[in-house]
């Protein structure tokens, strides 16, 4: 097998696995705080043992200070993005929040342009208004069933958690892109750390209270969600072009929405299909640049 195809078969069994997230976020039956600490304490054990396995643990006390700092940021950035993207699975359920956490490219554009001044340009708009009607469409805004008995099938706060998080987690791919690119691993643990450490004073359940079944959950998403996926994931996405791993990258939400489905007999209207793939594809022409090459 060629490195590209290796690559290409570690993305599609990351994406696929962290497409079960939601579910076990939600067996789990805790709050969104509890689940992040217990993320992140779990997995910071599992990358930090891999990363003494494999002898980089030693790299994190090489670390320039300047590197060090923007990961401990990217580490509270990144720990905000968790609970409120748990919070708006929570309230708004899998699909929905899946769906408006994938808006997360276009924040990452219009963050980029307030804060380095690029430029941007008309198509950019052209892909924003896309996604907008594609989240529009998903979020069942043009749904009026309901309206008439005075009712609204939208939580709003769910939608605004999702929202919130994908600008969370745009600011943390800013802060990456502004790290050496080696470090992956590394940053990742810096980041399970900083959020093991900073959600301890709010948890809400202490471990006496964790029950058994919650433990088997909380593990799962430590070991498997965070720790197998982020190690396949750095692993495999080196081995790929930027077009193909942008590609394959929106697995997580189409296996999330077939798992909402279903394990929860959760029905998905043609509406919220239209949504999504309004949103894929805006998302896949603002990562992969449509229409910029031609127009510089």
């Amino acid at each position: 097998m060629t490195p590209q195809n290796q690559g290409i078969a570690g993305v599609i069994m990351a994406q696929t696995v962290l497409g079960t997230l939601g579910l076990c976020v939600l067996q789990a039956a805790a709050s969104p705080l509890s689940i992040a600490f217990y993320r992140c304490l779990i997995a910071a054990v599992a990358l930090g043992t891999y990363a003494a396995l494999r002898g980089d643990l030693a790299g994190l006390l090489r670390l320039p200070r300047r590197v060090l700092l923007l990961a401990i940021l990217s580490g509270f950035l990144m720990v905000g993005n968790w609970v409120l993207f748990f919070e708006a699975i929570r309230r708004s359920g899998i699909s929905v929040a899946t769906i408006v956490f994938h808006v997360q490219p276009f924040l990452m554009v219009l963050v980029s342009a307030l804060l380095f001044r690029e430029r941007l340009r008309s198509i950019t708009f052209l892909w924003f208004g896309l996604a907008l009607m594609g989240l529009a469409f998903a979020t069942g805004i043009f749904d009026l069933s309901g309206v008439a008995d005075g009712e609204s099938r939208i939580d709003w706060i769910g939608i605004g958690a999702a929202v919130a998080a994908a600008l969370l987690y745009a600011l943390v791919t800013i802060i990456a892109k502004r790290l050496p690119r080696s470090g992956g691993l590394q940053l990742t643990l810096i980041q399970c750390l900083c959020g093991a450490m900073v959600l301890t004073p709010w948890l809400s359940l202490t471990p006496g209270e964790v029950t058994g079944e919650q433990w088997k959950w909380f593990a799962i998403i430590g070991l498997v969600h965070t720790g197998g996926v982020y190690i396949l994931l750095y692993n495999a996405l080196q081995k790929l072009p930027i077009a193909v791993a942008a590609v394959l990258l929106f697995l997580y939400p189409v296996s999330a929405i077939i798992v909402d489905a279903a394990w929860f007999r959760q029905p998905i209207s043609l509406m919220q299909i239209a949504g999504f793939l309004c949103v894929l594809l805006a998302s896949l022409g603002i990562t992969l640049k449509w229409g910029l090459r031609k127009i510089c």
